[in-house]
């Protein structure tokens, strides 16, 4: 499977007579751009603003981020099963705007939303400060069900970000990146010598705005099952959760997931990568223990000598966590576990809401209820008092003056447990 990605790098965006791409400027046109998801019965008002790097801006709540793209060849849009006919994606040619971002806001759709700072303390915890952002704010129609509005607002963002993506086909690329790799079985022949290292990538799937899509469709009722690495890339998987905003997986997260980018980089040189299977984390226990149990199969039958896991989400999902790194080590499978920690705000508590001597090998992407303070804004796109209804905010956290004091969890992707954050640490 050959997947070429056309990245053309956007450095700015404006408003301009029509959308296009033009000495790294994205000019957006902004009548067209509405028009694109304007007419939805399940919408009271929809518009649109910019927020670039550097900017004094705020943009809360976020309910998603999405990178405009589209497929070059035969005009079939993207993300199949929303913008696209339902196919398997991953090969052929796709158009990247890369350094631009779709921000979809609106009124809350759930407690566990977020925000993100152009500038200030606040926008180094968030990649999306690094973004030139095209903001979709809307406002939902009277008495409409607070699914429907989640499935309306998702949707709008996936149509704005082919619309801008489509109307660039035909600008150069500023480079062209290209991801092939054959069957699990193929490479296994190529590279007998190399350890086998398959990615499992958990995903909220617990209902209640807390959904992951894969082609379309909601990954809840699905048992685990195995992609190839560049049907990730290439927009098989769509967030549709509202878990708290510092370690939810955006859309974008899953287009530019860097669990399966290190490994692709290390495939047949250092490893032979065998896949990425997207799994659920059930609400019962039973639906654990059965997806730990069918992770620890896949593996198994791929002949995996080690497996990356990743989780999505906090407390409950720790036992899905746990639980497959109990399953795996005790089938001699090397498992290494990502995960973010709900550690107090002076640090000192359990990070993890549930243990396993199994867990071994343990890579943290930050502490969720870390304090950290940000300004005022000159401009508030959607609605500061928001602050007081999501995760890691609270009434009192937004101050007079348009300060706020918060908890990590308020800031969108700041401890990604995919490792797309700008949390780490380095060598001295």
């Amino acid at each position: 499977m050959k997947l070429e990605l056309h990245k053309v790098r956007v450095k700015d965006v404006r408003w301009g007579d029509r959308t296009r791409v033009e000495n790294g400027v994205l000019y957006v046109d902004k009548q067209a751009a509405l028009a694109s998801v304007d007419g939805d019965s399940r919408f009271a008002r929809v518009d649109l603003d910019l927020a670039r790097p550097g900017e004094k801006v705020r943009i809360i709540p976020v309910k998603d981020v999405v990178e405009p793209r589209v497929k070059i060849d035969g005009g079939k849009g993207y993300f199949p099963g929303f913008c696209a006919p339902m196919g398997t994606v991953g090969e052929g040619a796709t158009l990247a705007l890369v350094g631009a971002a779709v921000v979809t806001c609106g009124p809350i759709v759930a407690f566990q939303e977020g925000f993100i700072d152009m500038s200030g303390p606040g926008a180094n915890y968030t990649p999306f400060s690094e973004t030139n952002n095209i903001v979709l704010v809307v406002e939902p129609a009277a008495n409409l069900d607070m699914h429907a509005y989640e499935a309306a607002l998702r949707e709008a963002g996936l149509k704005l970000g082919v619309y801008l993506a489509q109307t660039c086909v035909g600008t150069r690329a500023d480079e062209v990146e290209v991801f092939e790799k054959g069957p699990a079985a193929q490479e296994g022949a190529k590279y007998p010598d190399l350890p086998k290292v398959l990615y499992v990538c958990m995903s909220i799937t617990q209902g209640l705005l807390h959904d992951t899509y894969v082609y379309g469709t909601d990954l809840k009722p699905s048992m685990p099952t195995l992609l190839h690495p560049n049907e990730i890339l290439d927009g098989a998987m769509v967030s549709g959760n509202c878990v708290s905003a510092c370690d939810k997986n955006t859309t974008l997260h899953h287009l530019h997931n860097p669990v399966v980018r290190a490994l692709y980089a290390r495939h047949g040189k250092e490893v032979n990568f065998l896949g990425v299977v997207p799994t659920v984390e059930s609400t019962v226990l039973d639906g654990k223990l059965r997806a730990a149990a069918m992770n620890l199969t896949l593996a198994r039958e791929l002949g995996a000598d080690a497996v990356i896991v990743s989780e999505e989400g906090y407390g409950n999902p720790d036992t899905d966590l746990c639980l497959n790194a109990k399953y795996l080590e005790n089938a001699g499978i090397v498992t290494v576990v990502i995960s973010d920690e709900a550690a107090g705000t002076d640090g000192a508590s359990q990070g993890l809401a549930d243990a396993t001597p199994e867990l071994v090998s343990f890579i943290s992407t930050g502490n969720v209820n870390e304090m950290i303070e940000v300004p005022a804004m000159d401009r508030v796109i959607g609605d500061e008092k928001a602050i007081a209804m999501l995760s890691g905010g609270a009434e009192e956290s937004l101050r007079p003056d348009g300060s706020m004091l918060v908890e990590l969890q308020a800031v969108i992707g700041s401890t990604s447990e995919l490792g797309f954050s700008r949390i780490g640490c380095e060598w001295i």
